[in-house]
């Protein structure tokens, strides 16, 4: 059956099938040095203009500016941006604590510009807590393991999503009423409307903030290794494709460094 799907998936799933064979069935998958691999499309992400960036958050309501604001700002995927909590935010040191693919934890700087829509935010989530709390709700959605470690941890306000979802969510199952973050599918489709309202000639997603990001900051003059620790990246050849979205400059454009 031809699902196709991405290179990485595929072998992703190549990868799976020999960590199964040998490491759980204990068995021996073969000769599979002449099976041929996908290779990585030439994918060039879409990047877009600060002049196009700022018609879509002006067409944004909130908290799904604060969402787009964060990505672009500090490089978030979207699912980074509305799972964080307010622990991590740490305002007195400027640094942002992110858990990205894998649960690996990387810092950012917390933009300067929006500190301010940050600490309002805060206090939003501060007022909704107590008012959660008066109603007697179940506390947020934790990791199990980390309930059953932390029991309170819940209903602390450090454990609070920092863009929590507008209403209540009722578990079935243990008949309790928690809190969740905002939905990415909100996210996206408050977007997709955005866009459409800036009318950009351009295909833009969540993901296209965090495109913006590393490709602005490589304009900038900062260097791939740098932009790889704040994107959060294992390998530098995924961060090095946003070498094809800088225009490359010709030996006459260059200076020498004689001439600094």
């Amino acid at each position: 059956m031809d699902c196709k799907v991405a290179s990485s998936t595929q072998n992703q799933a190549f990868n799976a099938l020999l960590f199964l064979y040998r490491h759980v069935l204990k068995k021996d998958f073969g000769i599979h040095k002449d099976i041929p691999r996908a290779k990585r499309s030439n994918y060039i992400p879409v990047v877009i203009s600060r002049p196009e960036i700022d018609p879509v958050l002006k067409h944004l309501a909130h908290p799904y500016t604060l969402v787009a604001q964060l990505q672009y700002g500090c490089g978030l995927r979207i699912n980074e941006g509305v799972k964080l909590r307010v622990k991590d935010l740490n305002f007195d040191a400027g640094i942002l604590t992110v858990r990205g693919k894998g649960e690996k934890t990387r810092t950012l700087p917390i933009p300067q510009r929006i500190v301010l829509e940050l600490l309002a935010q805060i206090e939003a989530v501060k007022k909704l807590h107590d008012e959660d709390l008066t109603t007697g709700f179940a506390g947020v959605f934790l990791d199990d393991q980390l309930e059953k470690k932390y029991p309170r941890a819940a209903k602390e306000l450090v454990w609070q999503w920092f863009i929590p979802q507008a209403t209540l969510t009722f578990v079935s199952e243990t008949k309790e009423r928690r809190r969740y973050h905002l939905h990415d599918s909100h996210d996206q489709d408050a977007l997709y409307e955005a866009v459409r309202k800036a009318k950009l000639t351009k295909r833009v997603t969540s993901h296209t903030f965090r495109h913006c990001f590393a490709t602005h900051l490589l304009q900038a003059g900062y260097d791939l290794r740098t932009i790889q620790t704040l994107l959060g990246h294992a390998d530098i050849r995924i961060t090095m494709i946003y070498t094809h979205c800088v225009p490359s400059r010709t030996i006459k454009e260059v200076a020498s460094p004689l001439d600094f």
